[in-house]
């Protein structure tokens, strides 16, 4: 039977993929008992659990805190990955890594292709490129999936923010002119796992919802679907939101490579009215 470890089990995505109905065995690994950033300790639990997949959902994911801790985001998202890298081409076993839109800077004018060579920005999504480079120096049975602004049925996401700040102050500012794949998460286990049943070449994939939304757009959308169309959104530059990382302003992604194998993920206006679903009933 097919045997997949979820690293990063108790996250966001890494929870929806270790709890994922399929007939495959899920183990889940996270923190705090489990540091993907101890290579021994990495290859003598990849030893003990033998999987036959591993999805390395785990990340650092504070991008505005990798600008002060750089070293342990680079600690988790790149030397951790390498690691798991390592035992899976011991192994023999594929490695599924996850990642995301901004290893691009975002100051192209169309979407990003699987092929379009990265060049990442912020101290976050430097170590992420690195992650992205180390998994596939180490081992050469890896599937790279990125995805863009991820948000669950569960968490602190930008969904939830704006519902509870809406909630709060009755008005809002959000940015208009940052662009992206607003990506529901429980979607994007879907189509990861597709990839694992369908034994998808080894390679990159862009898995986001269908569409484009600014950070102003996605909000009104939350607001429009959870009823509280009446609360004014004010528009605003990012210049006015400072921040100690900037997001590219433009990473959308394009999905080809998955589309190819007829995994398209729907619309991310979709994703909104699951995700209410999952939030309000």
């Amino acid at each position: 039977m097919t045997k997949i470890l979820v690293v990063g089990h108790k996250g966001q995505l890494g929870r929806l993929l270790y709890e994922f109905p399929t007939d495959f065995e899920h183990v889940g690994l996270d923190l705090p008992e489990f540091d993907m950033t101890d290579d021994l300790a990495v290859r003598e639990r990849l030893d003990a659990i033998a999987p036959t997949v591993v999805i390395n959902a785990a990340a650092y994911t504070n991008v505005d805190g990798a600008e002060a801790n750089p070293d342990l985001a680079y600690a988790v998202n790149a030397h951790g990955a390498g690691h798991l890298a390592k035992s899976c081409r011991r192994l023999g076993i594929p490695l599924v890594h996850v990642s995301t839109n901004e290893v691009f800077d975002g100051e192209a004018d169309r979407p990003y292709d699987e092929w379009d060579q990265p060049n990442a920005r912020s101290a976050y999504a430097r170590s992420k490129l690195a992650g992205e480079q180390a998994v596939r120096f180490y081992h050469d049975q890896v599937m790279i999936v990125r995805t863009a602004w991820l948000y669950g049925p569960g968490g602190n996401n930008f969904p939830a923010k704006i519902v509870a700040a809406a909630d709060k102050h009755g008005e809002l500012s959000v940015v208009d002119d940052e662009f992206g794949n607003p990506t529901y998460a429980p979607h994007l286990a879907l189509a990861i796992m597709g990839l694992i049943g369908r034994s998808a070449p080894f390679g990159i994939y862009h898995l986001t919802n269908s569409g484009v939304a600014s950070r102003y757009e996605f909000a009104c959308e939350v607001l429009r679907q959870t009823g509280r169309e009446h609360i004014p959104v004010m528009p605003i530059p990012h210049t006015a939101w400072p921040r100690p990382s900037q997001p590219p302003l433009r990473a959308v992604l394009a999905n080809r490579a998955a589309a190819a194998l007829g995994i398209v993920l729907p619309s991310w206006q979709d994703g909104v009215a699951e995700w209410r679903l999952q939030v309000q009933g």
